[in-house]
């Protein structure tokens, strides 16, 4: 059987397998290819603009927050909070059960916690803009322009997409649905659940400002 880790010369380390092997576990298929594939492509796009693995950046650390960054769409990561926060915290008790030092397991939690925030993960250190980069690349094919040629093609012919970004977002909108606190105003899931729920109320933020510190000038 092809061994994928040399196949794409994935970091191979004691780690990194056994997180493969427990996003298999507690995640979908759909869940499972894209954590991969949005490694992959991170990795890529970081290439096209000059950023070498391990010498730009913790390559092990970028595997670690893409493989994990969805954690919280699964029954095992879901909590009270938005889902990127949920995964975020499943994921560092994961890395430090496993032994990961605290500051990359930090940098872990950081880059799954803002791996949706469009216009500031792009602007933090490598792993978390490359772990951004790559499940925008996934899931909307933003930057997907940067990839080399084939490479998207090679990659989902071992990690299929199988639902891809459908599913991914059915999952965010179910988790809202059954508790709002998941999807807080002005968040990602709260404008998920806007677009696909027409009449989801939505906080009056001119109103919030307009009565706030009644009586005070």
């Amino acid at each position: 059987m092809t061994d994928h880790f040399t196949g794409f010369a994935m970091p191979d380390t004691p780690l990194t397998r056994t997180a493969y092997g427990f996003v298999q576990e507690i995640a979908t298929q759909a869940v499972f290819t894209h954590s991969v594939r949005s490694y992959l492509f991170g990795r890529a796009i970081g290439e096209q603009h000059g950023l070498r693995a391990e010498h730009d950046y913790d390559d092990e650390v970028l595997f670690l927050a893409c493989m994990l960054h969805d954690a919280g769409l699964t029954e095992r990561g879901e909590r009270g909070g938005r889902f990127e926060v949920d995964g975020a915290d499943l994921a560092a008790e994961f890395l430090t059960e496993h032994g990961l030092a605290a500051d990359r397991t930090r940098l872990a939690w950081e880059a799954i916690a803002l791996h949706t925030s469009l216009g500031i993960a792009d602007r933090m250190r490598p792993e978390i803009a490359l772990t951004h980069a790559g499940a925008g690349a996934d899931v909307a094919a933003f930057g997907a322009d940067k990839l080399p040629a084939g490479y998207a093609d090679r990659v989902h012919l071992t990690y299929p997409r199988l639902g891809g970004g459908v599913e991914l977002t059915d999952l965010i909108l179910g988790q809202a649905a059954r508790n709002p606190a998941k999807a807080p105003p002005f968040s990602f899931p709260a404008e998920l659940l806007r677009q696909d729920a027409p009449g989801t109320a939505v906080l009056p933020w001119r109103e919030v400002v307009t009565a706030a510190w009644p009586g005070v000038a």
